[in-house]
């Protein structure tokens, strides 16, 4: 069979450093939660045949939104206590219905200036390579590696340094077996995939892939989806 590409959005997490009164992906932009606007952008994508959002179990803020039914989403209520197991845990659910050599598009719910274009690279890209990759970009600024009281310990060679964003895409077998790895320290996809040995290709992302973390990011956010807005006019 014709391998798929499948998209998984994490969106379990409570995005507490945003000091919101509700998880960061039902924050509004533009009179929309964010996590709307970042399904969007992936349903509107023809190489993704699915879509599935992964939930806390005791959400209670998506039935808010209006979503309209989509013959290509789907809710999932397994999230777990963090974004790795959150995605373990919607691939699990997902067992019985996907194939070892199905492509997984992983992407943050709180990534909602990501454009359908920059997706469609990264299956172009990516869909004939033996490991996968992600969406990322080179770090440009000069880094300092702070001490215990807050002040430059050292300058660190930006050299070969770049920044990882989302979907972060790789079969669904290896995918899988990464994320089960006992002990091992995992903070993405790709570093899962790392801790196998083996070495995510990286594709080059954009400066407007933003991911909301903080209050000030709600602002940029904003900036961005009104530039898409202005040019739909």
């Amino acid at each position: 069979m014709t391998p798929r590409f499948i998209a998984l959005v994490p969106a379990a997490g409570s995005g507490s450093r945003i000091g919101a009164e509700r998880p960061k992906q039902y924050l509004k932009l533009h009179g929309r939660a964010i996590l709307q606007h970042t399904l969007d952008v992936l349903l509107s994508v023809p190489a993704l045949s699915s879509i599935h959002v992964v939930l806390s179990p005791d959400d209670a803020w998506f039935a808010e939104l209006a979503m309209h039914a989509h013959p290509k989403l789907n809710v999932l209520h397994c999230g777990g206590n963090s974004r790795a197991e959150t995605v373990s845990n919607g691939l699990q659910a997902l067992a019985d219905v996907l194939d070892a050599d199905d492509w997984i598009l992983v992407h943050d719910a709180a990534r909602p200036c990501l454009q359908a274009a920059d997706v469609t690279r990264l299956i172009d890209m990516l869909q004939s390579d033996p490991v996968g990759g992600l969406l990322a970009l080179p770090v440009a600024d000069t880094l300092k590696r702070a001490d215990s009281n807050g002040r430059v310990d050292a300058t660190v060679a930006r050299d070969g340094l770049w920044r990882a964003q989302t979907p972060q895409m790789f079969r669904y077998g290896i995918l899988s077996q990464a994320l089960a790895q006992p002990g091992a320290e995992i903070t993405d996809e790709a570093s899962a995939i790392e801790a196998l040995g083996l070495a995510p290709k990286l594709v080059m992302g954009s400066e407007r892939n933003i991911k909301v973390t903080y209050a000030h990011d709600l602002a940029l956010a904003e900036g961005w989806l009104a530039e898409d807005r202005s040019a739909d006019r």
